[in-house]
């Protein structure tokens, strides 16, 4: 009995995983066998497309064990993700000439009743999971160590019941006037305590949460229960550290930790990549007439070429050329280069309304196509401007692990135009930084659409 209940939440977790691919798929099909719809090889591809475009959509990872951004069981993420879909099929079909193949109504109501299906298709098995996990043979857990990630791994164990564990609470040498309230969990005893508390309660499995400084007391404690056949995990506390797509990973074995870390590693840089050329083909198929009209504009309104190219930094802090169109009198891209001020003398008239409503960015989606830039991320500074920063602001460098965007979290967020202090920059840094820690792609399109908001509303940019 209890190996069938095991191989049960082994394939429950595996359709958990699998949900969002899944019911894209299931739902086409009864469609088009609802309607009397041949399914043909032409729905046999949209399935498979449909399905391949739904799983880069999800973060990769193991259910339950990593957060998933996009389809994960939300209304708003499991919509954004599927309008993502969306247009990179309808793109497709643009591409291939094949929209005419389907059947307008099976694909308007696959559009529609495919997030429902993809919700409820996550939520029934969930729920069974939790069902099945909640059984009696939960597996009996405590916490050695009371600080930040014990407590908040604690509070995943009793919030997540598809974990199948019991919590019992923490051991801990120090009293609560030092380590504040416990919420989290009872306090069962001190350290000494635990060995025969472990034999007595027969315990599963031990969390050891103590820093990375005891390892002395970790041997011990590991000593002392040698003897039992409890199962022991060691929590290391890597949060005292400034992380940035912190993860854990093996090299043949071996277990490393990653600290800092480009958000967009694996199926999250394929992702990106794929998001970043579909758009901005898009976009530039849309704005061409107006490119030409403003390269125009420029030409006729003063001296010189239409278009300024300036040396920044690109990916892992390789020197790129990054396009503009030319808003000034003078084309400085040297060791030294006077930042832009607003009603900067510099500036033609042209040039000063162009910079006002960000239009001399719009050369940059080339950029994106080429591979040099992204449409979201850190915005790149002069070289000239990155020798001077990189020196007075701590992690600075650390932006560059990720493609310098068009726009981005800094700019959205009120950190546009020139930089009169350092504290200014620094600012900046911070929200980029913060850009690298937190990205998901339903941030870079809540990014664009603010961007659209700032870039006719905002006085700063110049």
């Amino acid at each position: 009995m209890e190996v069938l209940r095991n191989l049960s939440v082994l394939i429950l977790r595996l359709v958990q995983h699998a949900a969002a691919p899944l019911a894209t798929g299931l739902t086409l099909y009864l469609l088009c066998r609802i309607y009397g719809v041949g399914f043909n090889s032409y729905y046999l591809a949209l399935l498979l497309l449909s399905m391949m475009f739904v799983a880069l959509c999800v973060r990769s990872g193991l259910p339950g064990n990593a957060t998933i951004r996009l389809f994960s069981g939300h209304v708003g993420t499991i919509v954004t993700g599927w309008l993502i879909v969306i247009g990179l099929l309808a793109l497709c079909g643009f591409v291939t000439k094949t929209s005419a193949m389907y059947s307008r109504l099976v694909l308007i109501s696959w559009f529609v009743l495919t997030p429902v299906a993809i919700l409820f298709m996550q939520w029934a098995t969930q729920e069974l999971l939790v069902k099945l996990m909640n059984g009696s043979n939960r597996r009996r857990v405590v916490m050695v160590g009371v600080n930040r990630v014990s407590r908040r791994l604690a509070a995943n164990m009793v919030d997540d019941g598809q974990l199948g564990l019991q919590f019992d609470g923490f051991f801990e040498d120090r009293g609560t006037e030092r380590i504040g309230e416990v919420t989290e969990g009872k306090l069962l005893g001190q350290l000494k305590d635990l060995p025969a508390y472990v034999k007595r309660e027969r315990i599963d499995a031990i969390y050891i949460a103590l820093p990375i400084g005891h390892l002395e007391r970790t041997q011990v404690l590991l000593d002392e229960i040698q003897d039992t056949t409890v199962s022991v995990y060691y929590v290391p506390d890597i949060f005292v550290f400034d992380l940035i797509q912190s993860r854990i990973d093996e090299i043949n074995g071996i277990p490393v930790f990653a600290l800092l870390e480009t958000p967009f590693y694996g199926y999250n840089g394929t992702l990106k990549r794929l998001f970043d050329l579909v758009t901005a083909t898009v976009i530039l198929a849309l704005i061409t007439p107006l490119l030409l009209a403003i390269a125009l504009g420029v030409k006729l309104s003063s001296p010189g070429p239409a278009l300024f190219k300036q040396r920044r930094y690109g990916l892992a802090g390789e020197q790129i050329k990054v396009y503009k169109f030319r808003t000034m009198t003078v084309a400085e891209d040297g060791d030294t280069i006077k930042q832009a001020e607003k009603d900067d003398e510099r500036f033609t008239p042209f040039g000063a309304w162009l910079r006002r409503h960000s239009l001399d960015e719009l050369p940059q989606f080339f950029n994106v196509i080429q591979g040099r830039m992204s449409i979201v991320g850190p915005r790149p500074h002069a070289v000239a401007h990155n020798e001077t920063y990189r020196k007075l602001i701590k992690g600075y460098m650390l932006r560059h692990k990720v493609l310098p965007g068009i726009t981005g979290w800094a700019q959205v967020n009120g950190c546009r135009g020139e930089t009169r202090e350092v504290e200014e920059m620094e600012n900046r840094i911070r929200l980029d930084l913060e850009y690298l820690r937190k990205w998901s792609l339903a941030m870079d399109i809540k990014i664009i659409l603010r961007t659209m908001g700032v870039v006719f509303h905002d006085n700063e940019a110049h």
